[in-house]
């Protein structure tokens, strides 16, 4: 009986062994070539390419890592991918542009900016239907959402402004004044301050929450995208100038700049890599950044044009 037991448990851990292991995962959209790239983190290579269409841009992947989704603003639908199984499993259509997306932090419902129609779309993670739309400012991009689920921010690009929706009420309870044509937006882990990436006045804001103002600006390279935060530190890209602008994430005091692959345009910190990934349209490269050193680490290739904009890393169990 031992024998057979421990017979058993050789052949479970050698399977066990055997089994590939999957590391933290990046899903890149891929404008120009209709996909998306499933990057693994700790390999820094392509493990899969998964065909989506309509010139996808946004990303959000589920705080539980069960879901991914992607705008395609071309095709006029929200695709839902099974991480798992790295297959698109669902197309929601919501028509206008979709373009920036972001996950409630239970997962049950997605939160997708129409750029065309001027108006945030609240959408059941579970029935994949349109519950909420709510009307905001003019050509909504980026979003972001509190961690306790209450507040949702959303950059008004053309009016210059983040709208406030309240998410229980589904409804828009106030607006703040920003930096000219705000992209993307981020909150602070502390939840007091938000960051916005302002395109046209080369700069960050950053806005106090609490007091619903903004009390300074960053200055950044030629038309920053978006804005990542990490050991301490705040990364913007500056999609055409080439470089990372850098900055103390407490004192907002500018730190410098880096030189980096041909149009930086989505980007994230990652705590578990202690890096900082970004996409890069012009390169069709998706690279590191190690925060501590300011140096590229990582350089890897994509499908063409990745914009990779919104949250993109999953955590694997």
């Amino acid at each position: 009986m031992r024998r057979r037991t421990g017979a058993a448990l050789v052949a479970l851990v050698l399977a066990f062994a055997a089994a590939p292991a999957r590391a933290d995962e990046a899903f890149v959209t891929n404008q120009q070539s209709d996909d998306v790239s499933v990057v693994d983190l700790a390999s820094a290579r392509v493990v899969a390419t998964i065909p989506v269409g309509g010139k996808p841009a946004g990303v959000a992947v589920a705080p539980d890592g069960r879901a991914v989704y992607v705008s395609s603003p071309e095709g006029k639908a929200l695709s839902v991918i099974d991480p798992a199984t790295r297959t698109v499993v669902a197309r929601i259509d919501v028509g206008g542009g979709p373009v920036g997306i972001v996950v409630s932090p239970d997962s049950r419902t997605v939160f997708l900016a129409d750029w065309f129609g001027n108006a945030v779309l609240l959408i059941d993670a579970e029935t994949r239907t349109i519950r909420a739309r709510v009307p905001v400012g003019t050509a909504p991009a980026g979003l972001a959402v509190t961690a306790d689920g209450r507040t949702l921010y959303v950059c008004d690009r053309d009016d210059d402004r983040l709208s406030v929706i309240d998410v229980a009420s589904a409804t828009r309870t106030g607006t703040i004044a920003v930096g000219t044509h705000p992209f993307a937006v981020t909150l602070s882990p502390d939840g007091r301050h938000a960051f916005t990436a302002n395109v046209m006045s080369n700069d960050v804001s950053v806005v106090d929450l609490a007091a619903g103002r903004e009390i300074t600006r960053i200055p950044t390279g030629e038309t920053p995208y978006g804005v990542a935060l990490v050991g301490g530190r705040g990364f913007v890209t500056d999609q055409h100038a080439d470089t990372l602008t850098v900055f103390d994430a407490a004192s907002f005091a500018p730190i410098g700049r880096i030189d980096t692959p041909s149009f930086p345009e989505g980007i994230l910190g990652d705590d578990a890599s202690g890096k900082v990934w970004v996409a890069a349209w012009g390169d069709d490269v998706f690279f590191s950044v190690d925060p501590a050193s300011l140096a590229v680490v990582d350089e890897i290739p994509v499908g063409k044009g990745p914009r990779a904009f919104g949250h993109f890393i999953r955590r694997t169990p």
